[in-house]
């Protein structure tokens, strides 16, 4: 069974890697399985095609097991950083600034 390895040593850093594994590999077997695969000290958040699964989930193939390090800074005080660099409002395209697409 064929399933893919993704993972994020540091922010813009993103390693992935294919592995052959036997049928009935779990997510944990997939980790051990690959030797460039450096597991940060602590508990591993992990996941299947995004969504957080345990460490003995079973795999099918084809499957992407990501790993997710933890957050470094808040989503919202990131969004806030940004504005403050651009001076300008950052427009979501779920809500659109006031005006824009309003008919009277």
């Amino acid at each position: 069974m064929r399933v893919e390895l993704v993972w994020s040593p540091a922010a813009g850093d993103v390693q992935h890697r294919w592995l052959e594994l036997e049928e009935g590999a779990t997510v944990e077997s997939a980790l051990r399985a690959c030797a460039d695969f450096a597991s940060p000290p602590g508990e591993l958040r992990v996941g299947i095609w995004g969504r957080v699964r345990r460490l003995d989930t079973p795999l099918r193939e084809r499957d992407r097991v990501e790993v997710y390090r933890p957050l470094t800074v808040d989503p919202k005080e990131a969004r806030r950083l940004r504005y403050a660099r651009r001076g300008e409002r950052i427009v979501s395209r779920h809500r659109p600034k006031a005006g824009i697409g309003v008919k009277a």
